[in-house]
Formats: structure tokens, C-alpha cells, sequence
């Protein structure tokens, strides 16, 4: 049984990725940032669950643990989805211009490559909830952690949007392709700044001197 991408250790994971093979590629980066993005989510849940000074937060932690664990788990999968999604894509390009069934089969590969990159998105942009909550909810000692969060989340939405952007550019389906676009743009327009504020605020946060 061929070994999943998402099985592989760190330094064989940045080592394929670096190579000639044409998966991993920037959906498989995106989908690995958006999934440690929700790792830190996670990180800090666990490490503020238990503690007296947040036990009013005890139900809602546990609620951001378990689904910070799901949209963890989620992004992983996505990672080998998005190679195998990229595999007839591939093979489609291949096909002789003359042959005409390619316009169909290129249209359909391009559709499909298209969905891990977008669900990718999707699961992000529930990570930039859990986080925005983990501001307030969160252990003040863990807020860097929080940060760190958010600002890969971002990374991951714009990195994923852009392997949704360069085949909805040549989808002959324009009215699919419109679709798509202002389905990205909007995750992009709303969770994007909300990411960033997070880090920002974080930033803020961690700034301010002492008096």
C-alpha cells in the first residue's frame, strides 16, 4: 500500500515537496499549514482546559477542542486528496488537442482538481473562528500561540485559493468557473481580514510594556 502523504515525517514531507515529483505541491502546503494552524487551536485549548482561572470557558473549550481536532484531521486528508486530484488533471493535459473527448475530460479533471483546494478553504476558515474565540478564551500565556495560529491560517486560505485560481483560469465552463471564483473570493474577503486581526491583536497584545 502506497504511504500517504500525510504519513510522512516532517523532514520527508519538506524533502518530497522540494523535489521534481509534481505532488506535494502549494495544495498539499496549504492544507498542511491550515491543519497545524489548527493544531495551535488545539495546543491551546488543551493547555487552558482544567485551569480554575478559565473554568467558565470549561464547555466552550472543550467544543473548540473537538472541533479544532476534526478540522486538524480534516486538512490532513485533504492533503492526499489534493495529489490525487491533481493526478487526472495531469493526465488529461496529455491528451492530443485533436482527440474529442479532451475538451470534456480536461473540463471534468479541472472541476475536480478544483475541490480539495476549495473544501481546504472551507476547513480553514472554521480554524479562524476557533481562534478569534481563543483570544478571549483562551490562557493569556498561550496567546502568542494563538497568533501563530492565525497568521498560518491566513497564509493557508491565500495558498489554497491560488491552486483553485490557476485552473478556474482556463475552465472552459466559465459559468463553473465564476462559481468558484466568488466562492474563494468570498472566504478570502471575510476570513482573511479576520485572520489577520487576530494576529494583530495578538501582536498588540504581546507589545504593550508593563507599567
Amino acid at each position: 500500500m502506497k504511504e500517504r502523504l500525510s504519513e510522512k515525517s516532517c523532514l520527508e514531507f519538506a524533502a518530497v515537496l522540494a523535489s521534481r515529483e509534481p505532488v506535494p505541491g502549494g495544495g498539499g502546503a496549504a492544507a498542511l499549514a491550515g491543519a497545524l494552524g489548527a493544531a495551535l487551536a488545539s495546543m491551546v485549548g488543551n493547555l487552558t482546559l482544567g485551569r480554575k482561572k478559565y473554568a467558565v470557558y470549561e464547555d466552550d473549550i472543550r467544543r473548540i477542542l473537538e472541533r479544532a481536532g476534526a478540522i486538524r484531521e480534516g486538512l490532513l486528508a485533504l492533503i492526499d486528496e489534493d495529489a490525487q486530484g491533481f493526478e487526472p488533471l495531469s493526465r488529461a493535459y496529455s491528451i492530443p488537442k485533436e482527440d474529442p473527448d479532451r475538451d470534456r475530460i480536461l473540463t471534468e479533471a479541472t472541476l475536480t482538481a478544483c475541490q480539495a483546494p476549495l473544501e481546504m478553504m472551507r476547513q480553514i476558515c472554521g480554524a479562524v473562528e476557533l481562534l478569534e474565540e481563543l483570544t478571549e478564551k483562551g490562557s493569556v500565556m498561550l496567546l502568542s500561540d494563538v497568533g501563530c495560529g492565525s497568521a498560518l491560517c491566513r497564509g493557508a486560505l491565500e495558498a489554497a485559493s491560488l491552486n483553485i485560481f490557476i485552473n478556474t483560469k482556463t475552465l472552459q465552463d466559465r459559468e463553473a468557473a465564476e462559481r468558484l471564483d466568488r466562492e474563494t473570493d468570498e472566504m478570502l474577503s471575510v476570513y482573511v481580514p479576520r485572520a489577520q486581526a487576530v494576529t494583530d491583536a495578538v501582536q498588540k497584545r504581546l507589545r504593550q510594556v508593563r507599567k
